[in-house]
């Protein structure tokens, strides 16, 4: 039963720790490593309660190692999804994150980048923006003091200690255009910060939108906090 229980809980390991990367380089579709995780909850769920099973009636059979190496196994292939449907339930399910919802910054170069995107470059309206609102209302236009062609170069310079792709410098539109691929599945989100005059003072606004997938995880408005403090970091120094 020892040999079972070490299977199991590595099969339960592997169904959560393989599908990112499979699908990063395109071995399985997004929906087939999403499944995996849902059986990777289950197998772990299953192995545990086997390993419950042998410590109660058949402890002799049971090392110390084994069981721990189980428990490492099985507690990751139910955490990791348990983690992401609990995000999932507590963010809002929408992919497109502005700091202006009436006007939100527009892609320019990055616009023929998402061409066969699932998600279009257009904002994606109204619901997410009254979604938003409620979610995360500390997101809104930021004003500075610097100078337009400052704030661009301030952005950039975020942008890249950020260590996202530059993909777009324009310091007369005021525009800087990054990408950002996600460490796990590989995901790109794309980035445009918008610097525009207002009398004596700049105003500053930064829109986040995932490529695929409906929810972000709340990874997009992560991004717009990480780019302000990083932005305010660089214009300190």
């Amino acid at each position: 039963m020892k040999i079972l229980v070490s299977m199991i809980s590595l099969i339960a390991f592997l169904l959560v720790a393989l599908p990112a990367p499979l699908y990063r380089f395109g071995v399985v579709e997004l929906g087939t490593a999403f499944a995996g995780f849902k059986f990777g909850l289950v197998v772990g769920i299953a192995a545990l309660v086997l390993l419950a099973i042998q410590v109660l009636f058949k402890r002799k059979t049971v090392s110390i190692a084994s069981a721990a190496i189980a428990v490492i196994f099985s507690a990751t292939a139910i955490a990791l999804p348990l983690g992401m449907m609990t995000t999932a339930k507590n963010v809002p399910p929408i992919h497109d994150i502005s700091t202006d919802l009436v006007n939100p910054p527009e892609f320019v170069a990055i616009a023929p980048l998402r061409a066969d995107a699932p998600n279009p470059v257009e904002y994606a309206g109204a619901e997410a923006a009254e979604q938003q609102r409620t979610a995360y209302p500390e997101l809104r236009t930021l004003t500075y003091s610097q100078s337009k062609p400052e704030l661009v170069e301030a952005s950039k310079q975020a942008v890249e200690n950020l260590g996202w792709e530059l993909v777009n410098t324009d310091a007369d539109k005021g525009i800087v255009e990054a990408t950002e691929t996600t460490a796990w599945f590989g995901f790109k989100d794309d980035v445009i910060i918008r610097v525009t005059d207002n009398d004596s003072e700049r105003l500053v606004d930064i829109r986040s939108k995932s490529r695929i997938g409906k929810s972000d995880l709340g990874k997009n408005a992560a991004r717009i906090h990480a780019l302000i403090e990083e932005l305010d970091s660089v214009l300190s120094k």
